[in-house]
């Protein structure tokens, strides 16, 4: 029955991946937008239960990555290749990381610059840290990192690692469900492959409108300072819709003409933006700051990296770290497909310094300069961001931005920056929706790819009508945790592979006759449905 829908349709899709992911997300957008009231309490009902008696799982569970992936790059498995022992990348280390950092955390980052390193300096999370003091920005700036650092790119660097590896190395399908042939062999090509590629599709779908939702949010305000555009829900939504239709334009061009030259062109105007903040504002209290933040974070990550508020009988991770992990988790099926698309050709050990490391200095550098120019502004100038941003966390940028030199100018960068980031996020992850749902030997048919990136804008739009910021952070949460579960399972199945393969053994046959599609050649990836 799929089958004869495909071919009526005109797709080129695995209908048992496709379909089913495409109905669920139909069928949310269309009970969301029919019982909106309802959603928001039960949406925070479900968060708050996954927080408070599985936080700890996220918190080990990335922290374990992170100490996996160091393991792996330092062991003698990390002069093996993501493809061909004589392969070479496909793309050069400035396009590479400008890839990466467009698809992955770039808008993460103008939507939390200020907001972050504000919220926790004007509300440290211990009782003992006396708010607006010395410890509060310092304990604020390590917080910041701890959450935009290292463990964010391990989220996104294993199963990038784990899929590329697997479909370059070993020729198993750019898929997530191919990171479990070790664990399921033969059943990785059927309802249980395709059950792990269904929840990688919608955890991509929901992470991304999540990012959407935010965005709209951040830049109706910026829109709202540059010119009076009213604060509400019909101006939010008319922006994801024309986030989406410019994406709709950025993904029918492709990954090269496309997300290659918006991710060029954007981290230059980002860092344009950046040199503006440290140069204009107080320079030498800036980097005398990140000098120190950076011992900090080193200092205060091995306890951080293991905190689960034991004694303090609080929830405040659940509002901070939880939502981050459950966020960036969700749409790590997208990232770590994208750049496992990119880094084809480089070494694990390469892979892991490149992914982990030259994300997280920038996150540093970033994070230095508006952080520490917010906090600035706080102690030295006497402006009130802190109250401001409790309000509102997406007038931080731009309230922050108000206090600087040419302030519509930069103000309107700012609103230029996010947009293309915002673009690019979800241009890419359209692309890796349409390759998660159909064979890897089928064409990438432009009409599938925009079905996604218009699936992706109508989530998001529905979560803001729901409720805002607070249904965004409450979905999201929730659905992270099945995701959360996989990253585990990984590891296991990717320390069998690099044995294997380390001894000299294949981890699989693309030959096996048994694993092909009919009418596609074998070793492309192709299988039964």
């Amino acid at each position: 029955m799929l089958s004869r829908l495909q071919e009526r349709l005109g797709l080129q899709v695995i209908p048992a991946v496709f379909f089913p992911a495409a109905i669920l997300a139909l069928i949310f957008i269309a009970v969301a937008v029919t019982f909106s009231e309802p959603l928001a309490p039960l949406s925070a009902d479900v968060a708050d239960w996954i927080t408070t008696h599985l936080g700890w799982f996220f918190i080990l569970t990335v922290t374990s990555g992170l100490g996996f992936l160091i393991w792996l790059a330092l062991s003698p498995y990390g002069r093996i290749r993501l493809g061909a022992d004589d392969e070479r990348p496909d793309y050069g280390n400035f396009t590479w990381f400008t890839m990466l950092f467009a698809a992955g955390i770039g808008t993460i980052l103008m939507f939390w610059g200020v907001a972050e390193p504000i919220s926790h300096f004007a509300e440290p999370p211990f009782q003992d840290v006396e708010p607006a003091s010395n410890d509060a920005a310092s304990l604020a700036m390590s917080i910041t990192l701890y959450h935009f650092g290292l463990h964010t790119w391990t989220i996104f660097a294993l199963p990038a690692l784990a899929i590329g590896y697997f479909s370059y190395r070993q020729g198993l399908p750019l898929r997530i469900s191919s990171i479990f042939y070790p664990l399921l062999k033969e059943r990785t090509f059927g309802p249980v492959g395709w059950t792990i590629d269904i929840v990688a599709v919608l955890g991509t779908l929901f992470g991304v409108a999540t990012s959407l939702g935010l965005g709209a949010l951040q830049l109706n305000n910026g829109l709202n300072y540059l010119f009076d555009l009213p604060v509400d829900s019909f101006s939010q939504i008319i922006i994801v819709t024309v986030i989406t239709a410019v994406a709709v334009v950025s993904v029918a061009l492709g990954l090269d003409r496309g997300i290659k030259r918006l991710s060029q062109i954007n981290i230059l105007l980002a860092v344009g933006l950046l040199l503006f903040v440290w140069i204009v504002g107080p320079t030498l209290f800036i980097t005398e700051g990140m000098v120190e933040t950076v011992g900090q974070y080193a200092s205060n990550l091995p306890w951080l990296a293991f905190w689960n508020e034991t004694f303090q009988g609080t929830n405040w991770q659940g509002d901070w770290t939880v939502f981050y992990w459950a966020w960036t988790i969700s749409w790590a099926p997208y990232v770590g497909i994208f750049i496992a698309r990119i880094s084809r050709g480089r070494t694990i050990r390469e892979f892991v310094a490149g992914v982990l490391l030259a994300p997280t200095l920038f996150s540093v550098l970033w994070f230095s300069v508006f952080g520490l120019a917010a906090i600035n502004l706080e102690v030295q100038e006497g402006v009130d961001l802190a109250s401001q941003i409790e309000a509102d966390p997406a007038v931080a940028l731009f309230s922050f931005l108000e206090h600087f030199p040419l302030a519509g100018l930069i103000s309107s960068l700012g609103v230029v920056i996010i947009i293309v980031f915002f673009t690019t996020s979800s241009d890419s992850a359209s692309m890796v929706v349409d390759m998660l749902t159909r064979w890897e030997d089928q064409p990438s048919l432009v009409r599938q790819r925009i079905f996604w990136a218009v699936a992706e804008g109508a989530i998001a739009a529905t979560l803001l009508l729901a409720g805002g910021f607070e249904v965004l952070q409450n979905v999201i949460t929730s659905l992270g945790f099945p995701f959360c579960a996989l990253l585990a399972f990984m590891m296991v199945a990717v320390v069998r592979a690099v044995q294997a393969d380390y001894r000299g053994e294949a981890v699989y046959d693309p030959y096996a006759s048994a694993n092909v599609r009919p009418g596609a050649e074998a070793g492309e990836g192709s299988r039964q449905e």
